[in-house]
């Protein structure tokens, strides 16, 4: 057998085997609700989401006025995005993020996080 033949068996073995791979693979994350964070950005936004949540009274006065709701705080959260030249500065017993992201309105909103080790508190909203 000549070598592009070889050559073109090991490809359609592999692209067979990497087909089921992500078939089956795929299927159990998604079963299992996983999800892979490989980037600073995702690990720090998934550590924040995965802790119990609390508002501090500065931050409760903010979401008291109008432009700014809980559901602006949790897709930021989901989808903003951490400012590491800013954040990762230990205070107290936990750790500063800023987070940037935006409201439904189109509003910039930058939030200050303190990550401890079994809770996170929003401490202040910026607009």
């Amino acid at each position: 057998m000549k070598f592009y033949q070889r050559f073109a068996f090991f490809l359609f073995g592999l692209l067979l085997g990497v087909i089921f791979l992500i078939y089956f693979l795929g299927a159990k994350a998604k079963a299992r609700d996983v999800t892979f964070c490989y980037f600073p950005n995702c690990r720090v936004l998934k550590d924040i989401r995965s802790k119990p949540f609390h508002y501090s009274e500065k931050s409760s006065e903010v979401l008291a006025e109008t432009w700014i709701d809980t559901i602006d705080i949790k897709n930021t959260l989901l989808y903003g995005d951490v400012d590491f030249g800013k954040s990762n500065i230990k205070e107290g017993g936990a750790k500063l993020y800023i987070i940037e992201g935006k409201t439904e309105k189109q509003i910039p909103i930058t939030l200050e996080v303190l990550n401890y080790q079994s809770k996170v508190v929003l401490k202040n909203i910026i607009k």
